[in-house]
Parts: structure tokens; sequence; C-alpha cells
């Protein structure tokens, strides 16, 4: 019999994780408490695991313990200097706790490991751009995301509300007409679920310019 491996309770986790992300979930408290329950196993088997750490930076997140993911973000980086996953589960936790301007360089330095994608990390450093109000930036970065992976419905939303907070509604709506081709049933009031941001200004800024740019 093999002996119990705490990266698997780790891989575990990331999938209960991801099920929650993409609402794949009908408990997704259950879900979310899963996932850290998996996490802390493989960290009680051995608490140097890096992939565990960046799996309790956004799971925390999600639960609005921002201290505890800014934590676990840290020490998983410490520990794996050079994980782009872990970089960018911190810098993304960074920019929801209202600290955009510290996740910039972490965002800088896994493009830097990785300038030919995933289409994830341009998408993920657009969205800290335009929260950093650096939005010409951001609209460039959200472009590269979409290149690299044109049915990206992430980064088309996210286009689609910064073009807003521009002023550019036209290009706005046309983002917006590429999230519902990509997801005819996308939902607003579904994506606005999980978006944890500390400050709920940020949120309402997010949530009122997608509605602007035509999506409900």
């Amino acid at each position: 019999m093999c002996p119990e491996n705490p990266i698997n309770y780790a891989c575990l986790g990331w999938i209960y994780h991801h099920d929650y992300w993409l609402g794949n979930t009908k408990s997704p408290r259950e879900t979310l408490d899963k996932a850290i329950e998996l996490a802390q196993k493989a960290l009680a088997m051995d608490d140097s695991i890096a992939q565990a750490h960046a799996l309790l930076c956004p799971l925390y997140l999600s639960k609005r313990e921002y201290d505890k993911a800014i934590a676990e973000g840290e020490r998983a980086v410490a520990l794996n200097p050079g994980a782009t996953s872990a970089i960018v589960n911190y810098a993304d936790t960074l920019r929801y706790a209202g600290r955009p301007e510290e996740a910039i360089p972490l965002f800088q330095k896994a493009i830097r490991l990785n300038p030919l994608g995933p289409s994830y990390l341009y998408r993920q450093f657009a969205a800290v751009l335009r929260d950093a109000r650096r939005f010409e930036e951001a609209v460039s970065a959200f472009k590269k995301a979409i290149q690299l992976t044109p049915d990206d419905i992430i980064a088309h939303y996210g286009l689609a509300a910064t073009y807003i907070m521009m002023g550019r509604e036209e290009e706005a709506r046309a983002e917006a007409a590429e999230v519902l081709r990509i997801n005819p049933k996308f939902s607003v009031d579904s994506y606005v679920k999980i978006l944890p941001y500390k400050d709920q200004s940020e949120t309402d800024k997010v949530v009122n310019a997608l509605r602007k740019a035509g999506l409900k």
C-alpha cells in the first residue's frame, strides 16, 4: 500500500478550488471548506510544500480572511520564488485587499518568468493595472491575454469594464458582445458573488461598468 503523499492532498485541494471559482458546485461553502481542509492536511504532513500554501492564499481570500491570505501568499513565494502560480495568487490577494500598486511588480516578475503566457498572467495583470487606474496599460495587457487565448471570457469582460471606466462605451459594448458569444448565459450577478474585494466600492465600480457595457 502506498504511503500518504501530501502533494496529492494539495492537488485535490486545487480541484475543489477550481470547482468553487468556476461555479461547478451546488455547495460553494462546503467546497471551499473542503479545499482548505485538504491544503491543511498536506501542510500537517509537510509545512514546506509551497503548492499547499499557494492554495490556501486564494482560499482564505475567498473567505475574506485577508491577513491569512496574504501570510500564506508570502510563505508560498518565500518557499518557491520561481513558482508563477504562487506569485500570481499572492499578487491577486494584494489587489483584492486594496494594495494593487504592490501587486504590479509581482506580476511583472511572473511575466518575466513566463513571457509567452499563459493568458491568465496578462489578464490578471491587466485587472491589477485597472485597479491602480493605469487604464491604457490595462487595455494592452487585456489585449495580450486575448491574443494568446481569443475565447478568454474573463479577459473580455475585464476589458469591457476597463473601456467603460475610460469612457470608451462603443468598444466596451463590442467586448460585451464577445462575452455573450462565448457564454450567452453570462450573469453579472453570479460573477459578483465571487469577487472578493475588501473595499465594496471597488466591486461596485466593476459591476456598474459591466452593466453599462450591456451585460446583465
